[in-house]
């Protein structure tokens, strides 16, 4: 049983895929097939059947050959099968007829995603950013929302009052659309306000296909996250910073972003983009890879793809084989060292090698540090406690009434300790002349 689309009855649905070889080959229409089907399962449809077509090119009228559109259209009736499923976007037209001859809802991969999307939005800026998208979504598809008028037909020298409605329409949700985005450039900033503070600390951000086991793993690297974790795809949609203790620094910044996933909509990328400024401004990346799914190296770069739409320009991430407790054959997982030395291999549900992983990230961290020294009067407490309580002193040496530290500060941390350090010197220079 679906655990959140519990106010209205699941709908029994039908998957269809089309299949061009050589581009396209049967093998990964159905690999394709078997994800839609759990991203229909997640917005609450039960899938009856799935069907591929194998065809030169797509039919431009109904997106696959009239003849299967006909004999489809009567195991629809038979079924009662309330929504049709298709995997590639399908144009305004093809949905219109597609609907007409099947009689049922029709929406394709990118609707589907977007009623995910808006099912799993809880935060007042998710719910915003899915509705952006949506709304972009909707605009090119009204024609035809409002056939009922049809009839009514306008005379000579006046229009239609269909066209009026559909023109009302129109700019009713252009002018929503650019009242979202304004919101959202005004909450974004807010958000980088209040964030501000978090550019000095060191941060890590969890990236990775959708349902690979971030979230999972950010409550295992910190236990007080209480991110929710769910069997399901994009179960996290707002984005979570927690503290990460380790040995080289008193406090790094974990957070966990939204999934990505093959042909994720261009608009909801988009959309999404402010959320993901945690991606964009992370010291580098953790890039969690479901190692027990068949296809994780064509996950491993849709994930790479999505990262360079979003403006990432750098290779500052660490590759993180989650799930390796899944995997029946252990040659695989030797193989899979040999080919991704680099890479951390975890079972974040069983807490597997999560101490390794916390030595990689800490040896990664540790490139960023800078070693400086500072020489002081001993008395200088505050000074000397600011230092060891916002950088790691790693010797002393007394010399006469001066004390000198060699300390190590994050590259973010520079230039705020140095303000730091020069208003206490300040102070202890003003006590001296006093």
């Amino acid at each position: 049983m679906n655990t959140f689309v519990l106010d209205r009855p699941r709908e029994r649905a039908v998957l269809i895929g089309l299949c061009t070889p050589p581009e396209i080959p049967r093998q990964q229409v159905e690999e394709y097939l078997s994800e839609l089907a759990f991203l229909a399962d997640t917005a609450g449809a039960d899938v009856l059947d799935t069907i591929i077509q194998e065809r030169k090119l797509r039919d431009p009228a109904y997106f696959i050959g009239k003849g299967k559109v006909e004999e489809l259209a009567g195991y629809i009736k038979e079924n009662a099968i309330d929504i049709v499923i298709v995997d590639d976007d399908l144009s305004p037209g093809q949905a219109r007829n597609l609907e007409r001859a099947f009689e049922c809802k029709v929406i394709d991969r990118t609707g589907l995603i977007l009623q995910i999307f808006a099912i799993r939005a809880k935060s007042a800026r998710a719910k915003m950013q899915v509705e952006l998208a949506q709304l972009e979504y909707m605009l090119p598809r009204l024609s035809g929302q409002w056939t009922h008028l049809s009839k009514q037909k306008g005379g000579i020298g006046t229009k239609g009052p269909g066209e009026t409605q559909i023109e009302t329409d129109r700019r009713l949700v252009r002018n929503r659309i650019s009242w979202l985005k304004k919101k959202l450039r005004e909450v974004s900033l807010q958000h980088s306000t209040q964030t501000q503070g978090r550019r000095l600390i060191p941060g890590v951000a969890l990236v990775g296909y959708t349902n690979a086991g971030k979230s999972t793993l950010m409550n295992a690297l910190c236990p007080e996250a209480g991110a929710f974790a769910e069997n399901r795809l994009f179960a996290t949609l707002d984005t979570k910073t927690r503290r990460l203790e380790l040995k080289i620094n008193k406090l790094v910044l974990l957070s966990d972003t939204v999934g990505f996933i093959r042909k994720l909509p261009h608009n909801l990328v988009e959309s999404f983009k402010s959320t993901l400024d945690e991606v964009l401004q992370a010291d580098f990346l953790l890039h969690v890879i479901d190692v027990s799914h068949p296809g994780f190296e064509e996950q491993m770069q849709v994930v790479g793809e999505t990262l360079k739409e979003i403006g990432v320009q750098h290779d500052n991430i660490i590759e993180v084989f989650n799930k390796i407790d899944a995997l029946e054959d252990s040659a695989v997982l030797r193989e899979l060292r040999t080919h991704y030395p680099d890479a951390v291999f975890i079972s974040a549900a069983r807490g597997i090698n999560l101490f390794a992983l916390k030595e990689k990230i800490s040896d990664h961290l540790a490139k960023d540090f800078r070693e400086r020294k500072i020489r002081t009067h001993v008395s200088n407490y505050k000074l000397i406690g600011y230092l060891y309580e916002h950088a790691e002193v790693i010797e002393k040496h007394y010399l006469d009434e001066e004390i000198e530290l060699t300390y190590r500060v994050h590259k973010n941390s520079i230039k705020h300790i140095d303000a730091h350090i020069n208003a206490f010197r300040e102070m202890e220079h003003a006590a001296a002349d006093l």
